[in-house]
């Protein structure tokens, strides 16, 4: 009997010794929903603060409120060819240092007013003709160009905003014969 006992134990001990190289926590996790970028939780966190700057909370929920940065990352992933996909990914990743560079802080670290002027900053940015590819600025007016763009498609096309803010009837709609115009109300575009 305490041969089988230490034969499970030795058994029990080989195979924790085989797990422990692979419980290395020091890097972050990659993402893999995503399989064409290499995505981080807290590079999602990042575009979901550049979502909810391009379009803050006010009478309705911001772009972050309602998850736009899931949009995004599909769109690039799935919709954005190979050279695309890595402009995007530069740009994406030497964000953080133009944040840095131009609002003096970390771009989750501003406040509204700071995160939206570097945003500006940032689709401000004029490249003259001969720019290499591979520039940081180029990278950054780029990530950013994209980003804005499916922020706003994403957004326009979500749940909230078909359902709630402004609700999508099919076409033709209702036939209202006699109504008058001015009893009809009208469509509530922001909010």
């Amino acid at each position: 009997m305490k041969r089988r006992d230490a034969l499970r134990s030795l058994a029990l001990i080989t195979g924790g010794l085989v797990l422990v190289p692979s419980c290395d926590f020091s890097k972050e996790d990659i993402l893999a929903a995503y399989q064409n970028l290499q995505i981080t939780p807290s590079l999602q966190q990042l575009l979901k603060d550049i979502a909810g700057t391009i379009i803050p909370t006010g009478s309705i929920k911001s772009a972050a409120d309602i998850e736009v940065q899931d949009f995004i990352l599909v769109m690039v992933n799935d919709c954005i060819d190979a050279e695309g996909q890595k402009s995007f990914m530069q740009g994406f990743q030497v964000f953080e240092d133009f944040s840095k560079n131009s609002g003096g802080s970390a771009f989750s670290k501003l406040d509204q007013a700071g995160r939206e002027a570097v945003v500006k900053a940032a689709l401000a940015i004029e490249l003259p003709e001969n720019t290499k590819p591979e520039d940081p600025q180029k990278a950054t007016k780029e990530f950013i160009g994209m980003a804005k763009r499916f922020t706003i498609q994403g957004f326009m096309m979500s749940e909230y905003i078909q359902t709630q803010v402004k609700p999508y009837s099919l076409i033709p709609g209702d036939y209202q014969g006699a109504v008058l115009i001015s009893d009809l109300k009208p469509e509530r575009i922001n909010g």
